[in-house]
């Protein structure tokens, strides 16, 4: 379940509401079942009008109206109010407090409150890191993301609030190249544009060169540090507590075909064809004892590059994956969308594959986004059914339904041996 910011510290800051989900957990508790709670910090929908809207708090929200800079901005002035900037993490923006201590806050008091369900019915908490909860800048609005491979978007550098700007102004008097200091890359070219017509993202293009280098270090340090800055804070309120912790990596594979990946490169991963961009992220969930989770799990090469020749899931996903074994730590998958059909399953048994063969341990689990009633009607159920078996080494597979007269279910379908799916 994703525990929103905005609903739970809506109005006033460190008063909290906890009381929907206290009632989510102990239904949980009352049916065997267990909880994963998603800290959601970012904001959900597109706007009022969006059934599924929710705002960052109220609070937050009239603050970015005074302060217009703690939005992240792209070049054309355009604020995005998915997820505070990460430029102010640390500094004392929200009535005395930093954007940082505001989630610790928070997930403290989460802790405080759910404390007796801690390690028996929540057994696992994934921490949001920015926009849809995934480490990453809003480089397009995420609710374009879903059709973005078919857009082939480049993105946009998210550099352009003022707090943004003065760390990349002192980083580069720091460097001794002040003609750097004054903005993002120029010649980065539009969201359409194929990016061989571009200077900066074309093949030979400044992407590659020292100053192409040092913006794309900043850019992606920032963002490292700020997944740093929130592992470290997490790790340090559930120490001593039988939770497992993860946070998530996007899945921007539209131009993972060409040699600047500039669709990763807007979103904060310095992930070229000559550099591993996801390295220096497994690396730091490993130092605290963090597992990933990474989406595109169902998605082939074969059916993408038939709309768009530079998408390559499967090579993306596969680096990832490669990344989690080099740093030892557990890994979580997901499917981008409620594919149902066997082939999805089956791509998500070979992706799975390719990740846990050979190893006892770290552990492997796959999140099915999402459950609906589409998935009770009987073919679906059979398929999903035989996944779950497939996936848990053929061990033996038991889910007790109970609708309680409810027309939806959040259910969790536990395996042993290679790890676990859980459905909601």
């Amino acid at each position: 379940m994703e525990v929103w910011w905005g609903l739970v510290e809506r109005d006033f800051p460190t008063v909290y509401n906890w009381q929907g989900y206290l009632e989510i957990v102990l239904l949980a508790k009352r049916f065997g079942l267990k909880v994963k709670a998603v800290m959601a910090f970012h904001q959900c929908g597109t706007g009022p009008g969006d059934p599924f809207w929710i705002s960052l708090p109220q609070w937050v929200l009239e603050e970015m109206d005074k302060k217009p800079d703690l939005a992240y901005s792209d070049r054309f002035g355009r604020r995005n109010m998915e997820y505070i900037s990460l430029g102010c993490d640390v500094l004392p923006i929200l009535y005395g407090r930093s954007p940082i201590q505001a989630y610790a806050d928070f997930m403290r008091n989460f802790r405080d409150t759910f404390r007796p369900f801690l390690g028996s019915i929540i057994t696992g908490i994934q921490v949001g890191m920015g926009p849809a909860g995934e480490l990453r800048y809003p480089s397009c609005p995420t609710q374009k993301l879903t059709w973005a491979w078919r857009s082939r978007e480049l993105g946009e550098f998210q550099c352009y609030d003022k707090y943004m700007l003065a760390s990349l102004n002192a980083c580069a008097w720091e460097r001794g190249v002040r003609e750097w200091a004054n903005g993002g890359p120029i010649g980065a070219g539009n969201l359409m544009h194929d990016p061989e017509s571009t200077e900066f993202f074309r093949s030979n293009g400044s992407w590659s060169t020292p100053y192409g280098e040092f913006f794309l270090e900043w850019y992606s340090g920032l963002l490292i540090l700020h997944g740093e800055r929130i592992c470290r804070e997490a790790e340090s309120i559930f120490r001593g507590i039988e939770v497992n912790m993860s946070g998530k990596v996007a899945g921007i594979h539209w131009h993972y075909g060409t040699r600047s990946h500039p669709s990763e490169l807007t979103a904060g991963y310095y992930n070229t064809s000559i550099r591993d961009g996801y390295l220096p992220i497994a690396r730091v969930f490993g130092r605290y004892g963090f597992t990933m989770c990474c989406t595109c799990f169902e998605m082939q090469d074969a059916e993408e590059q038939q709309v768009n020749p530079l998408s390559s899931p499967e090579g993306l996903l596969k680096q990832l994956l490669l990344a989690a074994r080099v740093c030892d730590i557990p890994l979580e998958g997901e499917n981008s969308a409620s594919n149902l059909d066997d082939d999805s399953f089956q791509q998500v048994l070979k992706m799975s594959k390719f990740y846990s063969d050979g190893l006892q341990r770290p552990s492997f689990s796959f999140n099915f986004n999402r459950m609906d009633k589409n998935l009770f009607e009987y073919h679906n159920w059979v398929s999903f059914t035989r996944f779950v078996r497939h996936m848990s080494g053929f061990n033996t597979f038991r889910a007790k339904l109970d609708f309680g007269g409810g027309d939806s279910c959040h259910s969790s379908a536990a395996a042993a041996s290679t790890g676990a799916v859980l459905a909601y």
